[in-house]
């Protein structure tokens, strides 16, 4: 569920004198401690992947079926990753020692941090997480301590210990274990911080071997970020590196081997001196440490990564107050170009797990940073509120890397790192059809993505003339990208050819008229004499006269796109994503109309779960269907569940289970349950019955052993709208799922009706669905 603020207090006590900012503080953090304390304690939990619902499951689970995969494992120890959940298993480990913003905090104090990130692998990876927390300063001790875990993991992220011991640390441990370890606060902001630099630089026109480099701060991220820098090609004697005593030199006694690779013959001693004419400041050191006068100082087109958390080495706004060529990036979310280590650790460690990496080298780090870097060339990926949706900006100087929430980087990183890492040797598991692969990952990312996959292999097949009525929508146009990038249709777009224009120059798209689009304007329309006339002919006794007619072809741009499909210039209507449903249904009616046989429209919907898909209707149109008009729908819509490659298994949904209630609602499910029979259709179904006997076989089989309906139900027949549309909704909402629709059922011709809540994702899968629909009709 989603999270709830606290309440704000009322100021009746000390709060009362607290100024605006404090106040927002308090109440922040009051919001923090209630968010971890509620609905239950911390952030994470186990889940087991295995149900145990009778005594045999839990003879398979425990003992005696336990002792069969220990035995297989001891003669193989591969087989662990086919027999337990080590391949997906990491170790986020910590001693608490360097937490970021926070310090030397200990072990237990950094265990919320530790399941935070155990959160983000989850969510944008898959990986499962155990956080470990170990009481334990002296380096020695901890290596042997996670060294002798090995068995458990199948990743080690090492999290917040402080240098140089962290060095040391991850060294040994990297040496004696034979699984990836990585650790994060160094690599991670190296890795990003270098695609930013890349890119940054491209847009400057610097050559990275001829750049002056600063770096403020010499610890554990920063040696990292150096090291990275001078593996992409920054020369080592033009990097100037300062610590809490300045400028490390030659001359500068006891340093640590880490500071030592970096010192540099130099008199100068200060920040100012070195920010003279410097191409880069890297800072990861505090707040406030670089001046408008250093910034000035520094040389044309200068660099700027700002990354001390919570405030930077300068702010944004006082850099460019004093510099218009600056580039700037920073840690935090409230500015452009956010270096957030989100960005790169759940996917290497997913491309890490899924060759049985034996180690995170240096071309695996590489490749991600190049994998990073090339992601902000491309347009938005659809459906994330992504930093490029937010902005409207493609790549440039407030666009260097992409923002975290953007689902494709586990599509491009983990594959890049996989490769890598086959081809420097380290993979155990090596991957033999990426193209595969990447499809495993994108269901991941996209729940669809299984349930479409025989639709968009049938749609690529024979790509058909999509035409889509709101063209100058900027969710339209993402998905159209896709559809292009794909091969899945060949899009028309009906607006104003300066608006689609503008638009696809803002998202950075590559759709271009007349090459792998269309644009029909509706005010130039060479088609326009045509489709008045046909519209004003066929429904010229339903209210439309033929100057109602003419304007309409010009203004109601679902009716265009209607006469388009009705006359074949186009295969399939894609519409809805503004305005009101049954207006858009409206014109459909009028100019395609039904098919033959059929008395009525009707709109499915699916919800597509983890564990299972549900198909829903009627979600859209139809207030109270008769029983006549469900059990047509019911023929339609089992029809349509088919082209997914899926087995219909029809539920006919009542607050009644088989005769309880001789309710209104009840009798009427019955009757369509009698029809069904009569008509002897060639599915299974069975009603009228409740939405938890739909579902759990067993509760149904122990409490209506005679029920024909077998497994689980997935096509869900409602007995008014209203029931159909809340239940969709509240699926859909409740369980953080994909959906799918709506799906229009009994239209003559392949059309679909969406709602303006619509994502670029969803219009893409409608756009399979329609070319699919259109391949059938045309046989």
């Amino acid at each position: 569920m989603a999270h709830q603020d606290v309440p704000a207090q009322d100021k009746t006590d000390d709060t009362a004198f607290l100024s605006e900012a404090d106040a927002q503080r308090l109440q922040f953090e009051q919001n923090a401690l209630h968010y971890h304390e509620h609905p239950r304690p911390g952030k994470i939990s186990v889940t087991p992947t295995k149900q145990i619902a009778n005594q045999r499951d839990l003879a398979l689970a425990y003992s005696p079926g336990v002792a069969v995969p220990c035995l297989e494992i001891e003669k193989d120890p591969k087989l662990a990753a086919k027999y337990t959940a080590r391949s997906n298993l990491v170790g986020v480990i910590t001693n608490g020692t360097a937490v970021l913003g926070l310090g030397n905090i200990g072990a237990l104090a950094s265990k919320p941090v530790m399941e935070g990130k155990g959160v983000l692998f989850k969510k944008f990876a898959g990986i499962d997480v155990f956080d470990i927390e170990i009481n334990e300063t002296d380096p020695d001790k901890f290596i042997e301590t996670v060294a002798s875990l090995e068995p458990t993991f199948g990743g080690i992220n090492l999290e917040d210990i402080k240098a140089p011991e962290c060095f040391k640390i991850e060294r040994e441990l990297r040496e004696r274990m034979n699984i990836p370890v990585f650790h994060d606060d160094q690599h991670g902001t190296a890795i990003i911080s270098a695609a930013a630099l890349l890119n940054a630089l491209q847009l400057n026109g610097k050559n990275i071997g001829e750049i002056t480099l600063v770096c403020s701060g010499a610890g554990a991220a920063a040696i990292s970020c150096l090291d990275l820098a001078v593996a992409l090609g920054v020369r080592k004697e033009n990097i100037y590196v300062l610590d809490s005593k300045g400028v490390i030199t030659t001359s500068r006694e006891n340093l640590d081997e880490s500071k030592a690779r970096f010192a540099r013959d130099t008199d100068k001693t200060t920040l100012a001196e070195v920010m003279n004419g410097a191409d880069v400041f890297l800072g990861l050191s505090g707040p406030g440490v670089v001046t408008q006068d250093m910034v000035r100082s520094m040389a044309k087109d200068p660099i700027i990564f700002a990354l001390a958390n919570p405030t930077p080495e300068i702010m944004p706004e006082l850099a460019h107050a004093v510099r218009s060529d600056v580039i700037m990036a920073t840690g935090r979310s409230d500015y452009p170009n956010q270096v957030n280590n989100a960005l790169c650790f759940p996917y290497i460690f997913r491309g890490a797990l899924d060759v049985g990496a034996t180690v995170v080298n240096e071309e695996m780090k590489l490749a991600c940073v190049h994998a990073i870097a090339a992601m902000a060339h491309t347009e938005a990926t659809p459906s994330v509120d992504s930093q490029k949706d937010e902005t409207g900006k493609s790549f440039g100087r407030e666009y260097l890397i992409p923002g975290p929430l953007e689902p494709n980087l586990i599509l491009e990183i983990a594959p890049a790192v996989a490769k890598a890492a086959m081809d420097t040797g380290v993979a155990t598991l090596p991957i033999t059809d990426f193209d595969a692969y990447r499809q495993k990952l994108s269901e991941f990312v996209y729940n669809t993505a299984l349930a479409m996959k025989p639709i968009f292999n049938k749609a690529k097949a024979n790509p058909k003339r999509i035409v889509y009525a709101e063209g100058e929508d900027i969710n339209v146009l993402r998905a159209v990208q896709v559809v292009v990038d794909e091969k899945i249709a060949q899009p028309i777009l009906i607006g104003r050819p300066e608006i689609i224009n503008q638009e696809i120059d803002n998202l950075g798209l590559r759709l271009v008229d007349g090459q792998n689009i269309t644009i029909i304007n509706p005010n130039n329309n060479p088609h326009y004499d045509r489709y008045a006339e046909h519209h004003y002919t066929t429904n010229q006794r339903n209210g439309v006269s033929l100057e109602l007619a003419r304007r309409d072809v010009r203004r109601k741009t679902t009716l265009i796109g209607s006469l388009m499909v009705e006359l074949g210039d186009a295969d399939g209507l894609i519409c809805g994503t503004f305005g009101f449903y049954h207006l858009h249904l409206k014109y459909l009616n009028q100019v395609i109309g039904k098919k033959d046989g059929v008395s009525n429209f009707y709109a499915m919907s699916a919800v597509l779960m983890q564990n299972r898909n549900l198909f829903i209707a009627d979600t859209y149109i139809n207030e109270d269907p008769t029983a006549e008009e469900l059990a047509e729908m019911t023929i339609l819509a089992a029809a349509a569940v088919r082209r997914f490659g899926i087995t219909p298994k029809v539920a006919l949904l009542s607050h009644s289970n088989f005769g309880a209630s001789d309710r209104a609602s009840a009798l009427k499910m019955r009757q369509v349950h009698d029809i069904l029979t009569e008509m002897n259709v060639d599915f299974e179904f069975d009603g009228e019955m409740h939405g938890d006997i739909a579902l759990d076989e067993r509760m149904r089989q122990h409490s209506y052993p005679f029920s024909t309906l077998t497994g689980s139900a997935n096509l869900l027949i409602m007995p008014t709208l209203d029931s159909a549309n809340i239940a969709f909704n509240l699926l859909k909402t409740a369980t953080g799922s994909a959906a799918l629709g709506p799906i229009l059922l009994g239209a003559d011709k392949p059309v679909h009706i969406l709602t303006p809540s619509a994502t670029a994702r969803r219009i893409v899968n409608m756009t399979a669905l329609s070319v699919s629909d259109a391949q059938d009709m045309a046989k």
